[in-house]
């Protein structure tokens, strides 16, 4: 069954659809809308290893004249060189402003193509294929694209809207084990931005989203992306409500930039950045000792990391003062007074982000703590 999300963006508006073996639905749309069009199909290594040439034929089956780009399997590849090998490809391959671009695979290869598909020839369409969890309820919905920077991640960017997102589940099933837990950072995310009861349903699903079963995933995934269509439906440009969406990536790109790219995959650093932000909820925005606790709990059961690795305060600081979110040098921040609410555009006073980096640092007895059996209370709820 095929589950279908739409975002409502006047003429911008298009389908999210959810489900298995979509490549005969993505054959369709993309014959219906670009009828023996030229596009190219961008991926990376690892993806387009297993699935590059199913997903060629079919676009050559459908009377379409595709090209292939594969580049590194790797945050690094969110660059201006693989950026100018992608129109390098496109123009090679004789497209114009009214061929296409289709995105395969993770966060990387979405950002990457849809920013190239932004920018060339001042503007094309593009279909984002999501290959891993993160990009199916996060990075593929709501426009957004870009390149990173040696100062940060995503500095050079547009919006973007694709013209429809194909989220095949059974590509779920090759995403290595680390890729699919970094997946569900985001997911538990939008529990905590929107949805209480959301937030209580991943604690009782823990297990069976953990083992991939199918039939929590496709309602998994479809919530998250109606949370996001709505979001993006009421702020498309991040002016106001959609900075919601960014709770735990103020401090988690921070993470990412001064860690190196790729040492912390994404959704780990926002992991820990959601920690971050749940630790200065409890200091300033009274968010419960109880919530707080809910919140690390269910990120070490999904087998994610809660303790920042030991990296140098100043540095994480200043990469969080250029952060682009921000309308003045110092960082704001996504709060939660309560599971299932956000606040957005907080200060927080520096002794308070600096006592709360050490409360999170990776030091052994942390370590111990965090590993450890929870609470009587913890386990009751963890239970269901």
């Amino acid at each position: 069954m095929t589950v279908t999300v739409q975002v409502n963006l006047g003429e911008r508006s298009y389908p999210i659809c959810i489900g298995c073996d979509l490549l005969a639905s993505l054959q369709a749309e993309c014959a219906r809308r670009w009828p023996g069009g030229r596009c190219l199909l961008v991926t990376d290594r690892h993806v387009g290893q297993i699935y590059a040439s199913a997903y060629e034929g079919a676009l050559r089956e459908a009377g379409l004249v595709p090209a292939v780009l594969q580049v590194p399997a790797r945050e690094s590849s969110k660059s201006r060189k693989w950026l100018h090998a992608v129109y390098d490809a496109a123009l090679e391959h004789g497209m114009g402003r009214s061929s296409f671009m289709v995105a395969l695979g993770g966060g990387v290869v979405g950002d990457l193509t849809g920013f190239a598909a932004a920018t060339f020839m001042r503007g094309i369409p593009f279909v984002q294929v999501p290959t891993s969890l993160l990009a199916m309820v996060d990075s593929s919905v709501g426009g957004k694209t870009g390149i990173n920077l040696p100062q940060g991640k995503n500095l050079i960017g547009a919006f973007h809207q694709p013209s429809a997102v194909f989220a095949d589940l059974e590509t779920l099933a090759t995403l290595p084990e680390r890729e699919y837990r970094s997946g569900l950072a985001e997911v538990i995310k939008y529990g905590i931005i929107e949805d209480a009861w959301f937030f209580t349903a991943l604690e009782n699903q823990a297990e069976a989203l953990k083992q991939r079963d199918m039939e929590t995933l496709a309602r998994v995934v479809s919530r998250c992306c109606e949370i996001k269509s709505e979001v993006v439906r009421f702020d498309e440009k991040e002016c106001g409500v959609r900075a919601i969406l960014n709770f735990g990536h103020t401090f988690g790109h921070a993470l990412e930039t001064c860690s190196g790219y790729g040492k912390l995959l994404h959704g780990e650093a926002i992991s820990i950045g959601m920690v971050y932000a749940a630790h200065l909820s409890h200091e300033v925005s009274d968010l419960s000792a109880q919530d707080l606790e809910r919140i690390e709990w269910l990120l070490i059961r999904m087998g994610l990391p809660v303790k920042a690795p030991p990296l140098d305060w100043k540095e994480l600081y200043a990469v969080m003062q250029k952060d682009k979110k921000n309308q003045r040098r110092d960082p704001l921040f996504v709060l939660a007074p309560r599971i299932g609410n956000v606040v957005h555009g907080v200060e927080v006073p520096q002794a308070i982000m600096r006592r709360t980096w050490n409360a999170i640092l990776d030091q052994p007895e942390n370590q111990e703590e965090a590993q450890a059996e929870p609470s009587a209370g913890r386990r009751r709820r963890a239970d269901g």
